[in-house]
This record gives C-alpha cells, sequence and structure tokens, in this order.
C-alpha cells in the first residue's frame, strides 16, 4: 500500500492564540458550547487564528457486496445500481441536502455490479464488478484492496487540487452493514452481536439470520485485530476501502474532514488504525441509529455533532452538520471582542 504523511494537528501556540480569540469574544467563557471546540478544532487543521470553508465536497462511494447472496439484506443487490441512478438523476436525499447545502456532488462507481454510461458526475474507478461472498473467501484480493485505497486517494486528491478544503464521504452498497459489523467487531475487539445491526431494516427473524452469517464469517477466517489491511480484505466493500484511500489522503491535505454514519466510520477506523493521527481532521457529524455506530464512536472516543436518529448513509448526517462548521468559523471571524465592542469583560 501506498505510504501518507499526516501530521497531527497539535500546535500549542496557535492553539493558545485560538483559545484567546474565543475567550475575548463578547461572551461568557465557554458560552458557545461545542462550537468553540469546533472553532479551535478547524483553526488547527488549517493552521490559522481565520479559518475558511471552500467548496465542500460530497464523494459518494457505491459498490456492490457478495455477502448479499447469503440473505443478509431484504433489498437485492440490484438496489445499489438502481441507487447510483437516482444519485445521478439528482433525485435522492443527499442530493436534496447537497444542493440545499451547497455541496459539490460526485458519485464513484467503486465496484457496482453493473455498467454505467458516462455522466458529468459519475466517477469511474470500478475495480470490479462487486466483492465475492466473504462467507465462503476474503471479499477482495490484497492487489484489488491496494488499488482500490489508491483510486480513492486520487479521487480526493482530484477535488482538493479543484478547489476544495471540505470533503464528506458518503456511500451506497447493498449489504455494506455487513462488512462495517465485521470490521468493527474485527478492529474493535468486540462480539459479533454488540456490532450488527438492522442495516436497512431486517426483521427480527432477518437479524438472527445476518448474526449467524457473520459469526460464521468471522470464525473461518481468524483476522488478528492487529492486521487492519487484512481486514479490509477480507470483509471489506470496494467502496468502503476507497472512502480509507481518501480519507488518509485528505488528512495528508490537512483537509477538514465530515464524518457520516456507519459504514463511513467503519472506513475511518480501517484508516485510523493504519494513521491514528488522522482523527485530527474528522469532524463526526452524528450517531445514527445503527445499533453499532455508538460503540464505534466511543471507540474512536469521538463526539458527534448530531443524534437525530438517522440510519440511511449517503452520507446525509455529514452534509446535514455542515451548518455548524459555518457558524463556528463564522462566530470565530466575524463576531465582535469585547475590546472591539466596548463591552466591560467577565471579572474574574
Amino acid at each position: 500500500m501506498q505510504t501518507f504523511q499526516i501530521t497531527p494537528i497539535e500546535d500549542q501556540t496557535l492553539q493558545a492564540a485560538l483559545a484567546q480569540q474565543i475567550n475575548q469574544k463578547t461572551k461568557p467563557l465557554g458560552a458557545l458550547g461545542r462550537l468553540e471546540a469546533l472553532a479551535m478544532q478547524l483553526g488547527l487543521i488549517q493552521q490559522t487564528v481565520h479559518p475558511v470553508l471552500q467548496q465542500p465536497t460530497m464523494l459518494v462511494f457505491a459498490g456492490d457486496h457478495g455477502i448479499v447472496a447469503e440473505g443478509v439484506s431484504p433489498y437485492p443487490q440490484a438496489v445499489t445500481a438502481q441507487m447510483v441512478f437516482n444519485f445521478l438523476n439528482g433525485g435522492a436525499a443527499i442530493n436534496v441536502f447537497a444542493r440545499q447545502h451547497g455541496f459539490e456532488l460526485h458519485v464513484v462507481d467503486s465496484g457496482v455490479n453493473a455498467v454505467f454510461s458516462p455522466h458529468p458526475k459519475l466517477i469511474d474507478a470500478k475495480v470490479g464488478m462487486g466483492t465475492a461472498s466473504f462467507l465462503h473467501q476474503p471479499a477482495m484480493t490484497a492487489e484489488q484492496c491496494a488499488q482500490a485505497i489508491y483510486r480513492g486517494s486520487q479521487i480526493a486528491r482530484d477535488a482538493i487540487t479543484q478547489g476544495c478544503n471540505v470533503l464528506a464521504l458518503g456511500e451506497m452498497g447493498i449489504g455494506n452493514t455487513s462488512s462495517a459489523s465485521c470490521l468493527m467487531s474485527v478492529l474493535c475487539g468486540l462480539p459479533m452481536h454488540q456490532c450488527v445491526g438492522r442495516g436497512t431494516g431486517v426483521s427480527d427473524k432477518g437479524l438472527q439470520h445476518k448474526l449467524a452469517v457473520l459469526t460464521s464469517a468471522l470464525q473461518a477466517h481468524h483476522v488478528p485485530a492487529s492486521d487492519p489491511l487484512h481486514a479490509l480484505a477480507v470483509f471489506g466493500g470496494f467502496e468502503v476501502a476507497m472512502m480509507v484511500g481518501a480519507l488518509l489522503a485528505a488528512a495528508e491535505a490537512r483537509v477538514i474532514l465530515l464524518i457520516d454514519g456507519f459504514i463511513a466510520t467503519s472506513a475511518l477506523l480501517v484508516a485510523a488504525k493504519l494513521y491514528p493521527q488522522v482523527v485530527d481532521y474528522c469532524v463526526f457529524a452524528h450517531c445514527s441509529d445503527e445499533s453499532g455506530h455508538g460503540i464505534m464512536l466511543a471507540h474512536l472516543k469521538a463526539q458527534p455533532l448530531l443524534h437525530l436518529s438517522l440510519r440511511l448513509g449517503e452520507g446525509t448526517g455529514a452534509v446535514l452538520a455542515y451548518p455548524l462548521l459555518q457558524s463556528a468559523v463564522a462566530f470565530l471571524t466575524e463576531m465582535a471582542s469585547f475590546e472591539s465592542a466596548g463591552v466591560s469583560e467577565q471579572v474574574q
């Protein structure tokens, strides 16, 4: 796999300057709560006391999963391709929210089991026509995994070259909650029953079947937590591997990363096992209703901004959280100080 140079954002001098700027605003100390910590993080990422948000971009990575053949989803695999067409036609929830909040949106064919005609919003990065069923064999080869990570990194770099400094990642892939659950179980060292959820809405009976299939798959492969790349190749999807590459490349470029739900966080989990400092660049948008997401966030020591009971994916939660980043930057750069406003400071 290619290597990345990701610098921790910690800078004591800049942190002190940002803290002074935040504390001198016309408000009681700490009165803007989480927005103050968010403003601090954005300033540290961009290495300035005057951060700017430019050309926010959503990349929706799509791929099919062979594990669907084992009956783990109530939806057929064909829905992945159908939803890609919906994204390209502008009709999905992520399209609506991206338009609302001014996001550039591109759909990445990471490995959908379908062939698409060229489209200005479609990036063809297909590694294969879907992964294999990891109940019986690794989902992808090590070479395919490395290829997907590389392609994801290049797609992120292209977006950054075009002016993006806020990158959000979404996904579409029937069966990908099964992939994410297995990655979570291996990399967090947790039993499968704490990691598996209803995904797109399986019934109680379907959930028990899904749990049994994924437990059998874990037992078949014996992947150690110390080998995140092997875990990704065995249990991941092409879209998950591409998100890993995109996350690492964006952090290397000191770009703000908006982290969406369960699948996107599983990709971050892999990335963070490889390069722990990538988490410094992450703003965790929300905690989804997929049962394992809150546990995964706790493992990453992450505090999500929103709790909206979302479980859609597509990057929807990430885009919905973006106005909070705008507000954090606005108060930091536009709000008056006690001195400039002629307001008396709090008596210590």
